[in-house]
This record gives C-alpha cells, structure tokens and sequence, in this order.
C-alpha cells in the first residue's frame, strides 16, 4: 500500500505553495530515479512517499498553459487596486480563481505507485470531490469535454461548478490540483472568464451558495481527505 503525508498549509501566498510542490515534486522524482539506480544493481530502494497538500490562497488569478489572456477581465492597475495576485503557471486548463473559503488540493502522486493513466487520475480528482459533496446532499456530476464537478442545472439555476481542475506531471509524478468552492468570495469570478467557459447555461457555486450556511472548513478537509485515501488506496503517514 502506498504511503502519503498528508499537509494542510493553511493560509499561504499561491507563489510560496507553487514552490513547495515543486521541491516535493523534485523530491518525489528524484528518489524514484535513485530506486531504478539501486535496482539495475540488485538492491532494494526505498519506498515513495507521496504528498496530499491542502490550503487556501489569498485572492489570486492563474492561467493555465492553454489560456488565453483574454479571459482575465482586469489590467494590471485594476488588479492591484482591488488586491489580486496573478501567475501565469504550466498546469493545463485555463484562468481560474483562488481564494479564502475554497480549499486547494495539490496531490503530489508518483502515479508509477499507483496507475500510469493521467485521464483516470482526473476523474479519481473528480470523484473525492462527487463523495465529498454528497454528504451534504448534492449531487456532483461531470460534463463530457469539461474537466471538474458540476451540479445539474435546476429551476432558473443553470449548470454550476463547483469544484475546477487542472494538472501537471513531470515523470509521473503530478502537481497542481483541484480548486473546490467551500466558502468561496463567488464574485472574484465575475473578473474573469473561469475556465475559458463563457456560455449563458453554466455558472459558478459554491457549498454555501448552495446550502443556504457557511461549512465549517475543517470538516470538509476531513471528509475529502478520507475520500482520497479510499478512492487511492493508500494510508496515510507523518
């Protein structure tokens, strides 16, 4: 069974996580390289150990590797002015937000533990999210040809998504991660065209937008946080 740290940072500027999942990243690729060394001589290597990271960003605006910058609806005064960050950064997808009250799931997984299949490793992020919101009694769904979790259109309600996604893989081992709307500032959206989607059928929500109440954060982590381990098959470790 596959071992993950699990490390909640808290508060913290999107640049300083960028960094550490690229050192965990670094470190996750590097010590499968030494195993393969060790291997080709007959020795065992040491087991992998992965990263399951959560936090929350103060407000920030990324774009994705394939996003057009059109779809950021500020210039760079207007960002300052009203308090944005913005990084230009080489997931996949497209401009997306990140702020206080959503929670940033960054999965630092050597898939070579677990399955060599970037498609499924979407629709596994995807799922956690789909179980996690289930206990609160929504129905999370996908979209073909859209990435992330969406909620049924209903009433004068249209297709909501609440959870966006989008990752990178270097060796196969992933960073990046999933953004997932808890308590989320759901204006900080209308500065931008999320995801590149700019159809009159399809909104933006969040768990409190939708349950009327705000969650208490860290009983959301906890519950996403099991649905990983369950989903993956992995235990936990410190």
């Amino acid at each position: 069974m596959q071992k993950v740290v699990f490390q909640d940072l808290g508060m913290i500027s999107y640049k300083d996580a960028w960094a550490y999942q690229e050192a965990r990243l670094k470190e996750l690729v590097d010590r499968k390289l030494h195993n393969r060394q060790l291997e080709k001589v007959g020795q065992a290597g040491e087991g992998q150990r992965h990263y399951l990271l959560f936090c929350e960003h103060p407000p920030v605006y990324t774009l994705g590797k394939s996003g057009s910058m059109d779809n950021l609806l500020l210039d760079e005064a207007d960002l300052h002015r009203q308090g944005f960050e913005f990084f230009k950064i080489n997931r996949g997808g497209d401009i997306t937000y990140h702020g206080p009250g959503q929670i940033v799931g960054y999965p630092i997984f050597d898939l070579d533990g677990f399955f060599t299949d970037v498609h499924r490793y979407v629709r596994y992020l995807e799922e956690a999210i789909i179980r996690t919101i289930a206990e609160y009694g929504l129905r999370g769904i996908r979209i073909e040809g859209f990435t992330g979790v969406w909620l049924e259109a209903s009433g004068e309600a249209p297709l909501r998504k609440i959870c966006a996604i989008g990752v990178h893989l270097s060796r196969w081992v992933t960073m990046h991660g999933f953004a997932f709307n808890v308590n989320t500032q759901l204006e900080h959206f209308e500065n931008i065209i999320p995801c590149g989607i700019d159809d009159d059928d399809k909104s933006v929500t969040s768990l409190e937008k939708e349950l009327g109440a705000k969650l208490p954060m860290q009983e959301v982590k906890m519950k996403l946080k099991e649905h990983f381990a369950g989903l993956f098959g992995f235990e936990f470790v410190s």
